[in-house]
């Protein structure tokens, strides 16, 4: 595969058409090839490398002009990728780097004290965000820059770059205490056994000696709760996730109004914490913290409200359509996808399409829910590498039964088969035995139309679903298990998912 074409095709509508001006922005040339060269690689048709030269150069073919040109334009994507990184990233490295940069320059240009309003700069945004590599590097050049008549205190410089070294070598330890973390956590799922994240975390931290700097620092514990978030997501296992991550952050808690920085990770934190709630069928819960991370939002600058808005969208709509509030769900999601205000990176439009299909589905709108995944434009392959596999099987799984509903039990059949093939390995994995035996079920559906309302299959939906405790069900298996419940009973699916999801 192209690695330029793959790198282009990660832009969103609106970077392309940012990049054509950034690209274009010193209007030397008219006769651009690198911008000839971009639209070509931006085109769906796969193009071979001599068939892009033809259309460049052609008669005249020149191997060493084109490859030349592929460095060129994937220099201007990296300058761009790098610009609007700095713009738009609400850490604040990409931002102290720049500074570093500038003062690097300005010394060499013997602007020293200039140079040194940089580096205090940095030292302030770095110290804030927690950045304490960066802010290394930013003592470093103090020290190296000490002899200026601009300079700080050296001692003090000294003093206080031996203090961020200690809490520097603190992130490296958690840094591989977290990849030790994510090892065990991974192969216990793999293997199938009980995650027993609470004890796998508590013991590695006792191994690197963090177990006081997890509870004090918002940027460690979000860190390993992120990396137990994963294995609970592979595992389905919310119900015992749910007391761990409100506990860790009550107790983290007092330190969380400090920095920006804290805020920021505070924001993450009630996210995570809302969608564990919204999974356990707490939906009442789950809003109360949404509307606190809302508050905490709108005191965050316009980066935070860009990425962490339309999130609280999704699970506001999607309590909202639990909390029998349907109507309102679907206008949340159809105001975030028409605003023209918010700029939708694509997991975000794939993740709002996806739940809007669903909502308009459980309204029995199956025309609208059809339309909005078949319109992605992306093929399935693109749509893994941004969202991932498990994420594309519940879309054709979605189209699968949109198309039962149609009537169009051919087509149906052949999605059925498709998916099948195309998921073999992944339905194969104990975490997807319901999905499979999903798969396998309304394959009998299609194949059998009166089968439904037979007691014949109601005994095979209890012998190949597997069912947990009510109230640790997941709610996206529950989804499911909805749909072929209202088919046995001849009801609306909305009116038995809700009931399934209310149920004790």
């Amino acid at each position: 595969m192209d690695d330029l074409k793959i790198t282009i095709s990660t832009l969103s509508p609106e970077d392309v058409q940012e990049f054509a001006s950034f690209i274009q922005r010193h209007k030397k040339r008219r006769d651009r090839k690198d911008y000839e060269l971009f639209k070509l690689l931006l085109q769906k048709q796969k193009l071979s490398p001599a068939q892009i030269m033809g259309r460049l150069y052609g008669a005249e073919v020149n191997p060493s002009a084109y490859y030349a040109l592929r460095k060129r334009l994937m220099q201007h994507l990296t300058d761009f990728i790098v610009l609007k990184r700095m713009q738009e990233d609400p850490t604040a490295d990409s931002s102290i780097m720049g500074a570093l940069s500038m003062a690097r320059y300005l010394f060499g240009a013997q602007a020293d004290r200039q140079a040194w309003n940089l580096l205090r700069k940095a030292e302030n945004l770095a110290t804030a965000h927690e950045q304490f590599d960066l802010l290394n590097a930013v003592y470093n050049l103090q020290i190296e820059k000490a002899d200026s008549e601009f300079a700080d205190d050296l001692d003090l410089i000294i003093k206080k770059r031996n203090q961020n070294k200690a809490a520097a070598d603190e992130v490296e330890r958690a840094n591989i205490a977290s990849s030790i973390i994510s090892k065990r956590l991974e192969s216990s799922r793999r293997e199938g056994r009980d995650l027993q994240f609470a004890a796998t975390i508590h013991s590695v931290l006792q191994t690197y000696g963090l177990q006081e700097a997890v509870s004090q620092r918002p940027s460690l514990l979000f860190k390993l709760l992120s990396i137990a978030r994963t294995a609970v997501l592979a595992r389905r296992d919310y119900y015992t996730f749910e007391p761990y991550i409100i506990e860790r952050f009550r107790a983290l808690a007092p330190h969380l109004n400090m920095t920006q920085t804290h805020q920021y990770y505070k924001i993450r934190l009630l996210y995570m914490i809302a969608h564990v709630l919204y999974r356990n069928r707490k939906f009442a819960q789950s809003n109360e913290y949404l509307e606190e991370m809302r508050a905490v939002l709108q005191t965050q600058g316009r980066s935070h409200h860009t990425t962490f808005y339309p999130k609280y969208l999704f699970l506001k709509s999607a309590n909202g359509a639990f909390q029998r509030n349907l109507p309102q769900a679907i206008q949340l999601l159809e105001e975030l996808l028409q605003a023209k205000t918010i700029n939708l990176p694509h997991r975000d439009m794939l993740t709002a399409r996806l739940g809007l299909s669903f909502l308009y589905f459980a309204q029995d709108n199956f025309q609208k829910a059809n339309n909005l995944l078949v319109y992605i434009n992306h093929s399935d392959k693109w749509c893994e590498r941004i969202m991932g596999r498990e994420w594309v099987l519940k879309k054709n799984l979605g189209e699968l039964i949109i198309q039962y509903e149609f009537g169009n039990l051919d087509l149906a059949l052949d999605r059925a088969k498709g998916i099948g093939r195309s998921y073999k390995d992944l339905l194969a994995l104990p975490a997807y035995s319901n999905a499979s035996s999903f798969l396998q079920l309304i394959t009998y559906l299609i194949e059998q139309p009166d089968l439904a309302t037979r007691k014949l299959f109601l005994q095979q939906v209890e012998s190949m679903l597997t069912f947990v405790p009510a109230e640790q069900e997941d709610l996206q298996a529950m989804s499911f298990y909805a749909w072929l419940k209202a088919k046995m009973l001849g009801r609306r699916y909305y009116d038995v998912l809700l009931e399934l999801a209310h149920a004790s």
